[in-house]
């Protein structure tokens, strides 16, 4: 792994070369937790990858050009093929590095855990909301995750677990973890305090 700790491309920057071959380019941001999602999968497949920080205030004009909507991750292989959009990322790479699979051969088992994903589909947007929105509107959001985290336990302890989805770490671990990561940093772990918030 490289560019972890590289500046970050804004711009009128010149655009990376070609992606050598053998490895994957990961476009990303040092603090979205979007792009942390498919670095922790990278990480954890052992995939040999290369790491370009975007400037997300000051996005250059060739990062636009592989993705319109100037978000992190973005994905390149070798072939100059892009993907973007984090779950999708990170669903190809466990298909197309198949050897060490985070989410599980069992249809059931692969099925559970989408659902427990969509259970936890809306915290991302409103710990975003939380962040760019008026302190005064925080009482609200905290609220609303509190009720979100309680759906997302009662969704995992059903299956009684060591860990979040399963006996293992699994793809979905991965896909949550890095909001959980922030918690803390934003104030926001008393959303977790969820029995005796919410019953």
């Amino acid at each position: 792994m490289s560019g972890a700790s590289s500046r970050s491309l804004g711009k009128g920057s010149s655009p990376p070369g070609p992606v050598p071959e053998g490895l994957i380019r990961i476009y990303s941001m040092r603090f979205c937790p979007f792009a942390q999602r498919a670095l922790m999968v990278l990480k954890a497949k052992g995939i040999r990858h290369e790491i370009v920080n975007i400037n997300l205030k000051n996005k250059p004009e060739w990062f636009l050009k592989k993705n319109p909507t100037g978000l992190v991750p973005v994905l390149e292989d070798s072939k100059g093929r892009l993907i973007s959009e984090s779950v999708i990322i990170c669903e190809y790479l466990d298909e197309a590095y198949p050897d060490k699979k985070l989410f599980p051969d069992d249809p059931y088992e692969k099925a559970r855990q989408k659902m427990t994903l969509e259970s936890f589909s809306k915290v991302p947007l409103l710990v975003t909301r939380f962040v760019r929105g008026k302190k005064e509107d925080h009482p609200a959001l905290k609220e609303e995750l509190t009720k979100e985290f309680y759906k997302l336990e009662e969704a995992v302890t059903k299956y009684k677990k060591d860990f979040r989805v399963g006996d293992a770490v699994s793809m979905t671990d991965y896909l949550m973890w890095p909001w959980f990561q922030w918690l803390e940093a934003l104030e926001l772990k008393e959303c977790l305090s969820i029995r005796s918030s919410t019953t």
